[in-house]
Parts: C-alpha cells; sequence; structure tokens
C-alpha cells in the first residue's frame, strides 16, 4: 500500500512538471533534402495570369521571358486596331514562334515542350489560343459598351448603397427609441434577493451602446463591399478590386492562423490561471484563520496573518508569471525582450521610494508596533491607527484630521504606542501642579488623588499616586500618576483631570503656584476664588511700617 502511494505521487509530481515545463521546440528528424526548383516566369495581360515558361533562351531567365512577353502583350492590347485573329504560329526546325505580322510575341522552344511533356506545336497553339482570347477579352473589356454598362452598374450600386444608408439612418433612431421605451416593462433590474446585479439603466446603455457599434460596422461593411465592387466594373480599376480584398482578407487570414497556432499555450494559461486562483484563495483562508485565532501556530503572532498573506500572494503570482511568460504570444520575440528590459529598467529607477516603502511596511508588520485603532504617537503626529498598507500608514487625530505617513518615514521615526498596554497593566497619565512651601505635603497628596478617584474613566486599582519631582525657587512640583484602560479618550481624561484639581484644591483653599507670582501685589489677598471663601471674608489691609533701619541719619 505504501509503495502504492509512493508511485501515485510520483506520477501526479511528474505530471505537474510536464504541465508546467516550458515549451521547446521539438527537433524534427532531418528530412531528405530536395532539388531546387527550377525559376518559373508567369506571363500576365492586365494582372490576369495566362501561363508560365520555365526555359531560359540563352541568356534570357525564365522571368526575364515571362516579363518581355508581358511587356509586348500589353502594348498590342493598348492598340485599338489590332486584331487578336491574327495572331498565328510559325514552324520552324527547332522553334516555334508565335507571331503576328512582323512582330514575334513569343518563342516555344524543344525545351519548352519537354517540360509540359506536349508536342511542340501542341503547346504553341496552345499559347497562342490562351493570349488570342486574352486579348479579345481585354479589348472587349475596354470598349464603349463595356464601360457604359459598367457605369450603369456603378450608378446602381450607389443608388443601393445611398439607400440602404437612408434606411440604416432612419431605422436605429427607432431602433433606440424602442430599447428606451423598455425601460421598466421589459427591461428592468437584475436582482438577487436584495441584491441589485445590474440596474436596468446600466443595461439600456449597454444595449444602445451595442445598437451604435453595430451600425457603425453594418456602415463600414457597405462601403467595403461597394467600393471594390464598383472597383470592378471599369477595366482601369479593376486590378484595386482584388488587391482591396486581399488586403483585407490577408490579416484576417493571418490572425487566424496565429491564433489556431497559439491556441494549445492558452490552455496552459488558463491552467496556471486557475491553479493561481485558488492556491491564493487557500492562503486568504488560512491566513484569515490564524488572525482569527483559530489555527494557532506556536511562534507566529496573529498580526502576523496580514502581511504573511500578502507577502505569500505576491510570491504566487510572480512563481505564475514566470511559468506563464514563455506560452505568452511574442514572448520569444527580440521586441517582446527589449520591452521587459526596458519596463524593468524604468520600474528599478522609478520605484526605489515605493519599494522602501513596501519593505518598510513589511518589517513594520512584524516588528508589532502597532495595529488598527491604537493610539500611537509617531514623530510629532498623536492619533488612532485607522489604516495600514504596505505603503503608508494613516492616522486619524483627535481633530478627526486624517494624517498618512509613509511606512519608510514610520520605520524611521519612534513610534510610542498608548494601547498596547492599557488593558493589561493600564496607561498611566501624568500631570504636574506647583504649590508654596507654606502648604504641608501631605494634604497636597491627599488632594491630588482625591481629584483623580473624582474623575470618570480613572482606574481606582491600581491606586493613583504621586511623585514630588523637584524643589524649586517658590515652589515645590507635584506630579500625580493615574491609571487609564482607555487611551482613546485620553484627551478628555487629561480634561477632566485638570478640572477636579482645580477644584478640590479650592475646596481645600491650597494655591496653586503655577506659574509662581513675580509682581508686588496684597499678600493678605488670597488668590483662591471668592466662591470657596469663608463668608464675611475680609483681607487685612497693607500695614507698611519705618524701622530703625530705614530712619534717617
Amino acid at each position: 500500500m505504501f509503495q502504492r502511494v509512493i508511485i501515485l505521487l510520483l506520477l501526479i509530481i511528474t505530471a505537474a512538471t510536464l504541465a508546467f515545463a516550458a515549451p521547446k521546440a521539438t527537433k524534427n528528424a532531418p528530412s531528405p533534402k530536395e532539388p531546387p526548383k527550377p525559376p518559373i516566369g508567369r506571363v500576365v495581360l492586365e494582372g490576369k495570369p495566362l501561363f508560365t515558361v520555365q526555359e531560359k533562351i540563352l541568356s534570357l531567365t525564365p522571368e526575364d521571358r515571362a516579363s518581355r512577353i508581358s511587356a509586348r502583350l500589353a502594348r498590342l492590347a493598348r492598340n485599338p486596331l489590332f486584331k487578336a485573329e491574327t495572331i498565328t504560329t510559325i514552324e520552324g526546325e527547332t522553334t516555334t514562334d508565335i507571331a503576328t505580322g512582323e512582330i514575334i510575341i513569343m518563342t516555344v522552344t524543344e525545351k519548352d515542350a519537354e517540360v509540359t511533356e506536349k508536342p511542340r506545336s501542341d503547346l504553341a497553339k496552345e499559347y497562342a489560343a490562351t493570349i488570342r482570347a486574352a486579348i479579345e477579352e481585354t479589348n472587349y473589356a475596354y470598349s464603349i459598351r463595356s464601360i457604359v454598362i459598367g457605369a450603369l452598374y456603378a450608378i446602381l450600386a450607389t443608388a443601393v448603397l445611398v439607400a440602404l444608408l437612408i434606411a440604416i439612418t432612419r431605422l436605429f433612431p427607432k431602433l433606440i427609441a424602442r430599447i428606451q421605451s423598455y425601460k421598466g416593462t421589459r427591461i428592468r433590474t437584475i436582482r438577487f434577493q436584495s441584491l441589485d446585479l445590474l440596474q436596468e439603466d446600466r443595461i439600456v446603455a449597454f444595449l444602445i451602446t451595442t445598437a451604435r457599434v453595430f451600425r457603425m460596422m453594418l456602415i463600414l461593411i457597405l462601403f467595403y463591399i461597394y467600393i471594390p465592387l464598383v472597383f470592378s466594373f471599369f477595366p482601369w480599376t479593376r486590378g484595386f478590386s482584388a488587391k482591396l480584398f486581399q488586403y483585407f482578407m490577408l490579416p484576417l487570414q493571418k490572425i487566424w492562423a496565429a491564433f489556431a497556432s497559439y491556441l494549445p499555450n492558452i490552455f496552459y494559461i488558463g491552467i496556471i490561471i486557475a491553479l493561481t486562483h485558488f492556491a491564493n484563495k487557500f492562503c486568504r483562508f488560512f491566513f484569515t484563520q490564524i488572525e482569527k485565532k483559530t489555527i494557532i501556530i506556536p511562534g507566529f503572532f496573529p498580526e502576523w496573518a496580514d502581511a504573511s498573506f500578502k507577502i505569500v500572494r505576491f510570491l504566487i503570482i510572480a512563481f505564475a508569471a514566470v511559468v506563464a511568460f514563455p506560452y505568452l504570444p511574442g514572448a520569444e520575440s527580440p521586441a517582446f525582450r527589449g520591452i521587459s528590459v526596458f519596463l524593468g529598467v524604468l520600474f528599478s529607477l522609478g520605484s526605489t521610494s515605493a519599494v522602501a516603502n513596501v519593505v518598510a511596511g513589511v518589517i513594520l508588520a512584524y516588528m508589532r508596533a502597532f495595529k488598527l485603532s491604537d493610539r500611537v504617537k509617531i514623530a510629532d503626529t498623536v492619533g488612532d491607527v485607522v489604516e495600514k498598507t504596505l505603503l503608508v500608514t494613516r492616522i486619524r487625530t483627535i481633530k478627526n484630521v486624517d494624517i498618512t505617513i509613509p511606512n519608510a518615514m514610520v520605520l524611521g521615526s519612534h513610534i510610542i504606542n498608548y494601547s498596547s498596554s492599557a488593558k493589561d497593566y493600564g496607561l498611566i497619565l501624568n500631570t504636574s501642579v506647583t504649590i508654596g512651601y507654606d502648604e504641608p505635603w501631605r494634604k497636597v497628596h491627599e488632594t491630588l488623588i482625591e481629584a483623580a478617584k473624582a474623575t470618570e474613566n480613572i482606574l481606582e486599582l491600581p491606586a493613583p499616586f504621586v511623585f514630588q519631582t523637584s524643589l524649586d525657587d517658590f515652589y515645590v512640583s507635584y506630579e500625580l500618576n493615574a491609571y487609564t484602560e482607555k487611551p482613546s479618550i485620553m484627551a478628555k481624561i487629561y480634561s477632566d483631570l485638570h478640572q477636579n484639581i482645580q477644584e478640590k484644591f479650592n475646596e481645600a483653599g491650597i494655591e496653586i503656584m503655577s506659574p509662581h507670582y513675580a509682581q508686588i501685589r496684597d499678600g493678605n489677598r488670597t488668590t483662591i476664588p471668592r466662591e470657596y471663601l469663608p463668608a464675611g471674608y475680609e483681607p487685612e489691609g497693607i500695614r507698611i511700617m519705618r524701622t530703625e533701619k530705614d530712619s534717617p541719619l
């Protein structure tokens, strides 16, 4: 059983290797060399081939013979007084001449007869008959009667074209109006339960666009048929008719031949795309389950799932592109390779900062410096993380201002995360006040702690505490520290805490010497607000007394 499983796995690996292998040119067995074909000269009149010659006479090649014969026939055909009946054959000892009067049109040799395997005289008579028929046909084509008939046919074709264009011009507006009238009746929004898959406006717009494209194509087809048809009615332009059809059909034939030869590669590319799609879906499912903590891998944090999925997806797409590259049309052509190198150089030169941001984004993801909705401080920016991408990080401040920071700048700055330890240990908020030396420090500590406990969203446990940070010239600096679990509203908590500190100190009759006073004032008048003073409070007046030291000598 184990051996069968191993054999099955080997077969699957072999099949996959063959499926993804780059197409290689098969070396065919060398075919026996065929003898070179003799040159052929084609005799033509008004672009119409008559016959061929394959033997040379003296120094004249078959092509030269055919060219000279065609030129003589063209001169005879242009002569309106020439009669085709005058073309005869003249027998010689080794050759037979085809002539008219004293003009020799061509000479048929024994070698020409041997090639065609016909008697020389019979071959010459056959050529003469062909020439007479061609000249008679040419003379008829250039006759007045033929030209008049061609003109009548051209007028008829033009009338038919104009009639069809008028019909199209009148029909299509009615068709578009009919399509618009079907809106809401026969053409309705395509829905799946409560989801609109395709709205009726889009369907109507698509049908109208399709009708207009069809009208344009129909007009082009009519002109394409009309122009060669009119050209074919006149002998001077008859050759253009075949050329126009050839100009149109030759590209179509080449496109079809290229498509037919390329068709097997389409299946390879389709299989590669399908496998890549399913591989991406599987990776997305796998890393999503890791992020949801459904799948737990020791040492792999859930915060890494999104960044890891993006990296794996990029590698899968890159591998698929490398495998599918040989199957692309023109992949082996120098032009395709040149464009690939050019685009690679442009990408390398123009994406330095982008690549740096992507690398920084990956590093930040694995650093676990912050996650979405964390309250952070990056350089001088404080706010909540609302978006993390491979290129940028977006911070929303307490003023609802979105700030976009490139990841390279984030990585190069110090990052303060207020939320990372708030749930487990609590975030310590601190603020300082300065109180004069005349107030007992124990009373100040008690008042600050009472103010902290009276503030909403400040934790009772761990309890608030106070540090005396410095003993200055005119006052003592006290630092109040209090815990909270909600760093996202720390600005409001600070505001409430400062309000409660003022409230509690005023109730306790303690002056806050922040900043200290540097001006002369009535020292007997306290700085506590009036509502906190005892009833009937009146400050004592300032008494200035002269001392013996101040008396004049």
